[in-house]
């Protein structure tokens, strides 16, 4: 029986958890949540299947958050509301983007307003939303 030498790689390895967020794919969301009807409807196929974007870091969609202006922003948390609802798979309980995109606003000086406090309660049963677990 011979034993050899683990070698590790060399190099980092590239993670889905270090590339960028794909700024056009979150532009479609917007433009996605801003036309009526359901989302399903509303988008693409493909851009059906990006439900991993629910389940990215908080620290991911706070740093991306700097790229976008408190309207877009407003636009995604609406988006992500409504994901979890009306798209199979999207579910993110404590994890949802809406909540460091809520921080975000927050940090800006710009916190979400009762109406707007009032429309995720209204559309979500997901009891974190939209700053977390406490």
């Amino acid at each position: 029986m011979s034993v050899g030498a683990w070698e590790p790689e060399k190099g980092p390895k590239k993670d889905s958890a270090s590339e960028e967020i794909d700024r056009d794919l979150l532009q479609r969301l917007i433009s996605a949540v801003q036309s009526p009807g359901p989302l399903q409807d509303s988008l693409q196929q493909d851009d059906q299947q990006a439900a991993g974007l629910m389940r990215l870091p908080a620290q991911r969609w706070l740093d991306e958050s700097e790229h976008w202006d408190g309207a877009q922003l407003w636009a995604l948390i609406q988006f992500f509301t409504l994901a979890e609802m009306q798209l199979p798979g999207w579910d993110a309980g404590a994890e949802s983007p809406v909540i460091p995109l809520a921080k975000a606003l927050r940090q800006r000086k710009t916190p979400l307003s009762r109406e707007q406090l009032l429309w995720i309660k209204q559309n979500s049963d997901n009891r974190y939303l939209p700053y977390g677990p406490l």
